[in-house]
């Protein structure tokens, strides 16, 4: 895939989809608003997010849980820094409960798993959204995967939740600060994570109060 292909400016309202499976990264302005649809329903989004204009600071999933008090996060939930700065607001979520702790898939895990070869996942797409910011492995953290839950039992034990997500829902979010965003549309098919189907979502940008319905 042409990495030029997936990288929008989104310095200005953007609207567009994501095919199954693939990439997108864009920079998104403090006080603008990012939406990400579900489309046909069943789909988790591996999400990461930097400061644009210092990206050694980006998502933190120990601080952003320990501000939450809880591993799912939905509306009114913020989203935290290393540097314990406000870097992204959840305003609206018609889904609830996104997934905090399951991370990124990626080739190395699914054949640790699944026992399958050369199947690519999150952590690729990362990479290839990343570097066309001259960003690399190192810059990848554990990220925040919506519309995906884990399942916690009461002994402990932890397993990726079947998808249940509606076609149509989605989860807007207000930016705090000049952000870099990567996006996975997740190409996972060996869990029920996207109900063994991924499906294209839709990506909104646009500034508060004037997202698209």
């Amino acid at each position: 895939m042409n990495v030029a292909s997936i990288i929008e400016p989104a310095v200005h309202p953007f609207d567009g989809v994501v095919p199954a499976g693939a990439p997108w990264a864009g920079r998104i302005r403090s006080g603008q608003s990012l939406r990400i649809t579900d489309l046909k329903g069943r789909q988790a989004v591996d999400f990461l997010c930097y400061n644009a204009n210092d990206i050694e600071e980006r998502y933190s999933a120990p601080n952003t849980l320990k501000a939450a008090a809880t591993l799912s996060l939905t509306t009114g939930h913020v989203l935290y820094s290393d540097l314990a700065n406000p870097m992204f607001e959840i305003v609206d979520d018609t889904f609830g409960g996104h997934d905090t702790i399951g991370g990124c898939c990626s080739a190395p895990s699914n054949r640790m798993l699944y026992g399958v070869e050369d199947c690519p996942g999150c952590r690729e797409n990362f990479l290839t959204a990343l570097s066309a910011f001259g960003m690399t492995r190192r810059d990848i953290v554990p990220n925040v995967n919506f519309f995906m839950q884990v399942a916690i039992s009461a002994t402990g034990t932890a397993a990726i939740a079947p998808a249940v997500s509606a076609a149509g829902s989605y989860v807007e979010l207000a930016a705090k600060m000049d952000l870099l965003v990567a996006i996975s549309n997740c190409p996972q098919m060996n869990n029920p994570a996207n109900g063994y189907n991924p499906t294209p979502i839709k990506i909104t940008i646009s500034d508060r109060g004037n997202s698209s319905q």
